[in-house]
């Protein structure tokens, strides 16, 4: 394993003091917030868009073919994988060793699980593939999915560690956990009590010192790795205070060994202009960007419009917005496939710094599109469109389009110099290019053939009518010759 120290240790009187987040610089290797554009990250002491899709959420895992499997995502353009810290599948490893009698023992860890999680950062450091990972996921502690079709042979709460009945450590009495718990319904606080244990809500210490031992032991890795951003929770229902804390006590540790962090939390609600969606935005003082994935689950013109609702809120005060999942698979609820890929468009033209495929699912409940054919085609697209265009000096700027219809056209520019435009299925539109040169050279990308056609010369300086060369997935590039 690769250690890797990112911040000088500053020695004040024989004490090692902690390392400030303004010690950083420009030339610091690690994941950080871009200086000149902060609704976006650097790595490498480069700006880098954020780009990716997977075949599961909790890939550390599933250790098999999990190297060909993040060579296929780097070759086809992605640079990003969503990680939970999940043992709800087959095979998949808890943190803490099982008895020969088939309880666990909380204070004596599972060295699989650990080196599963240690191979999946080194593997991805390789290959500069940035790993959000997600502390806690609620679907593994409440009753199994497995009923509701989200895999069927799937395990929570009843395979749980942490659940009294299947431990040494402490009783029911004790900890004040059920044995047998609901579904998760995830929109509002639950009454389970592991998620109640910081000292903010019920203060259950004899639970709550595992859960911080937990995440000692994760960041003990994890911290090695300039490569890692952190998540608290999978769409959480529950207080903001169960989230505050663990930011809090990530900072912490990470302060005390001289490394800065990252962190953010993801709510469940999709309804991005509520007062929990705008709280969660405006806490500087626990979180450094933002998850906007849940916005994945709106479509078409509303899905835009609510980016542009979160992110007009920051634009004097920016921070990046990244989605971590984007749903829309073959068949359910979350539409289709077509509009997953245009949710993947609209996010990367409205500003945002992520955008990843969520996994596909069993078959009865498609949520996305994960690493697929398709998923491979769009990242290639993407990664080839925004490696024509500065897309980290450019805003959204639908602004400049008229006679336009709702989800016909979107675009993204630098002002007089770089403009791009995705139409999610053909169409036309007129673009304003006043202050532009008065020659612009114009090219369009086929996203689904991932082949750009022969640039054309368009008037400058003018409004333009724009129209793609057929339906589908076509993204325009106007700049100066």
């Amino acid at each position: 394993m690769r250690l890797f120290s990112s911040n000088i240790v500053l020695l004040l009187s024989g004490l090692i003091m902690s390392v400030t987040f303004s010690c950083k610089t420009e030339t610091d290797p690690s994941i950080r917030i871009y200086d000149q554009n902060p609704f976006y990250w650097q790595y490498r002491g480069e700006p880098v868009l954020l780009l990716g899709g997977s075949k599961e959420d909790n890939l550390f895992n599933h250790p098999e073919g999990l190297a060909e499997h993040l060579d296929v995502l780097k070759n086809a353009g992605g640079n990003y994988i969503r990680n939970t810290m999940s043992s709800r599948n087959p095979g998949n490893r808890w943190p803490f060793r099982q008895l020969e009698s088939g309880l666990y023992d909380l204070d004596r860890w599972d060295d699989q699980y650990w080196e599963r999680f240690t191979n999946l950062l080194e593997l991805s450091y390789e290959r500069d593939i940035i790993v959000q990972l997600e502390i806690w996921d609620p679907w593994d502690y409440f009753m199994s999915e497995a009923p509701l079709g989200y895999g069927p042979e799937n395990i929570g709460w009843e395979s749980c560690p942490y659940n009294p009945v299947l431990n040494i450590n402490y009783t029911t009495e004790e900890s004040g956990l059920d044995t047998i718990l609901d579904y998760y319904s995830g929109r509002h606080p639950s009454t389970h009590l592991f998620f109640h244990t910081v000292p903010e809500l019920k203060d259950i210490p004899v639970v709550r010192k595992y859960q911080e031992a937990f995440l000692e032991k994760l960041l003990s890795i994890s911290l090695d790795y300039p490569n890692v951003l952190y998540c608290m929770n999978n769409e959480i229902g529950e207080h903001p205070e169960w989230g505050e804390y663990w930011a809090r006590f990530i900072r912490v540790i990470a302060e005390k060994k001289g490394e800065e962090v990252y962190l953010a939390d993801m709510r469940r609600n999709s309804d991005f202009s509520s007062e929990e969606q705008t709280n969660l935005l405006h806490d500087r003082t626990h979180y450094d960007f933002f998850e906007i994935s849940q916005n994945n689950a709106n479509s078409g013109q509303r899905h835009y419009d609510l980016i542009m609702v979160i992110r007009d809120q920051i634009v004097d005060s920016p921070r990046p917005l990244n989605n971590v999942k984007i749903y829309g698979g073959t068949v359910g609820w979350t539409n289709s496939a077509v509009e997953g890929t245009r949710r993947f468009w609209r996010n990367i033209f409205g500003g945002l710094a992520s955008s990843r495929f969520h996994r596909e699912g069993p078959s009865s409940m498609y949520f996305g599109i994960g690493l697929s054919e398709l998923a491979q085609t769009h990242l290639t697209s993407m990664r080839m469109f925004t490696s024509e265009m500065n897309i980290f000096t450019c805003s959204p700027s639908n602004e400049l389009l008229s006679e336009r219809e709702p989800d016909r056209a979107y675009c993204i520019s630098e002002a007089g110099r770089q403009y791009a435009i995705y139409f999610p299925d053909g169409g036309n539109v007129v673009i304003d290019l006043s202050g532009s040169a008065p020659e612009m050279e114009l090219r369009w990308l086929d996203i689904l053939s991932s082949e750009w056609h022969e640039s054309t010369r368009v008037e400058g300086n003018s409004k333009v009518a724009i129209t793609a060369p057929g339906q589908g997935h076509w993204a325009a590039l106007i700049r100066q010759p």
